[in-house]
């Protein structure tokens, strides 16, 4: 494969940094015991959050996290989880196994994470069994300074100053378990949610519209025709499957026909994005309402002995795989994509860590976030994706260097890249692989180093052409000094 940047520099755009977004909701082990065990728990910790998790999570620069959900956004009410922890209100998580929610972990402990992650909050409301009023006193109750009733309840709950919301949710899958609606009717039941989204603090906060299930463009033509001057975000969301959504295969006994069918469904987000941004140019030609996609990963049956409702499943290689191939995506977009959340965060669908009481281990997709936040904020040079091709890229610049980013998921056939650019190029400074001869390897809690990065030597820069070698099933980051 040859890039010649020179001939082809591509539009010039930056790269969003919540494309890197992370979500969690209150499912399985997401919350309890994967990020929150409590103040009074063996497992060493900092305000009831574990510290091995916030460690491991914030070399990841997490631009952006979605809470509470997720389906369990629209059976949330947020006054259950404020106030004294011994006295908030138990209810039954009807969405995800009909577990007890104690509501131990409610606002005041998700700004905390937020606070010890450097991350911002992206909180979404509910719609489906909420009210406008209870959506926004909670608003009042996040961001509201001053003499405010909301204000100073928060105060007596141990938080006066107000907090950050930079992203609203207004709804969660509402063409579904969020309200069965139609387009039309949501349309206008969005209209009526985000006027009362006020603006207690110095920045208004962005609202983000509840898009269409995977492929219905009329679900989008509808909303952006309707509520599109109201939104600042319509989001979309897309799992990637081995097979039918009733029928999907498992994360580490897999052949090598699963293998590339969940590559390919992970690359029609190419297709999906590409034709949702058609249908909301239409009606907004200036890119002014950015596409969200605050849902996305591979999903699989839940592992083998666990409960089927807490979707927890291991994560290969071939996550991996997902993962780059989608930031890719991502960044091919940036014109119209501004935010991503892969789900979920920690425990459960492709995770980041996995955890069992107090071990914790890091995941293949980890590792591919670990070498994209370089990405975080840099000016796209070119980014490609094809559903055809093996491979896909990025490759950006900032501060000074630039950052090529490639991902091989062939089985069998390595590739060589020829990168051609304006001006010759100074040192290496970085160069780590993601690669293992095992399509299935993957990290256990007894052998949880078994996958990691590696020092990446097939990489040579001659003048303004560097040369890379790529082995199949291999995701590699480089970063080069301009002269």
């Amino acid at each position: 494969m040859k890039i010649n940047l020179q001939a082809d520099p591509g539009t010039p755009v930056k790269l969003s940094k919540y494309l890197q977004g992370q979500f969690s909701e209150h499912l399985g082990r997401g919350i309890y015991g994967g990020l929150w065990v409590g103040k009074d728990s063996d497992i060493p910790n900092v305000n009831g959050l574990r510290s091995d998790v916030i460690d491991a999570l914030k070399r990841l620069h997490v631009p952006v996290l979605r809470w509470p959900g997720g389906c369990f956004a629209d059976e949330y009410h947020w006054r259950d989880g404020i106030g004294d922890p011994a006295k908030r209100r138990k209810i039954v998580n009807n969405n995800w196994g009909g577990t007890t929610e104690d509501n131990s972990f409610g606002t005041h402990e998700f700004f905390e994470l937020c606070r010890q992650l450097g991350t911002e909050a992206y909180i979404n409301c509910n719609v489906g069994s909420g009210t406008v009023q209870e959506m926004a006193d909670w608003v009042e109750y996040m961001t509201a300074s001053g003499e405010s009733t909301m204000a100073e309840l928060r105060a007596q709950n141990g938080h006066p100053e107000p907090w950050a919301v930079k992203f609203l949710g207004i709804g969660n899958e509402t063409w579904g378990g969020g309200g069965n609606m139609r387009p039309e009717y949501y349309a206008d039941v969005y209209r009526q949610f985000q006027t009362f989204v006020r603006q207690y603090g110095q920045h208004p906060i962005y609202k983000i519209a509840c898009g269409p299930n995977i492929d219905d463009f009329n679900w989008t033509n509808v909303l952006m025709a309707n509520a599109g001057p109201y939104m600042d975000g319509l989001s979309l969301h897309h799992y990637a499957l081995t097979d039918l959504w009733e029928h999907k295969g498992d994360a580490i006994d897999f052949t090598d026909d699963e293998w590339r069918s969940l590559l390919n469904s992970a690359k029609k987000m190419d297709y999906l994005i590409h034709e949702h941004s058609v249908r909301m140019n239409r009606y907004d030609p200036e890119h002014r309402v950015d596409l969200i996609v605050d849902e996305w990963g591979s999903w699989f049956k839940e592992q083998a002995g666990t409960n089927p409702a807490f979707l927890y499943q291991q994560n290969t290689l071939r996550d991996a795989m997902v993962a780059a191939t989608t930031l890719n995506i991502f960044n091919k977009h940036a014109e119209r994509v501004h935010m991503a959340n892969i789900a979920q965060m920690v425990n459960v669908l492709q995770s980041m860590v996995l955890t069992d009481d107090d071990k914790m281990l890091l995941t293949p997709t980890y590792f591919v976030f670990l070498m994209y936040r370089f990405h975080q904020g840099a000016q796209r040079l070119a980014a490609y994706n094809s559903q055809g091709s093996d491979v896909s890229y990025t490759i950006s610049e900032k501060d000074g260097e630039d950052i090529l980013s490639f991902c091989n998921t062939s089985l069998t056939a390595n590739d060589s890249v020829e990168i051609n650019f304006p001006a010759d190029l100074g040192d290496v400074t970085y160069a780590q692989i993601l690669h293992e001869e095992q399509a299935n390897a993957h990290n256990t809690f007894e052998d949880p180093d078994r996958v990691q990065l590696k020092s990446f030597d097939q990489v040579q820069v001659q003048g303004r052409t560097v040369y890379c070698q790529l082995p199949n099933m291999s995701v590699v980051t480089v970063k080069i000094q301009k002269k």
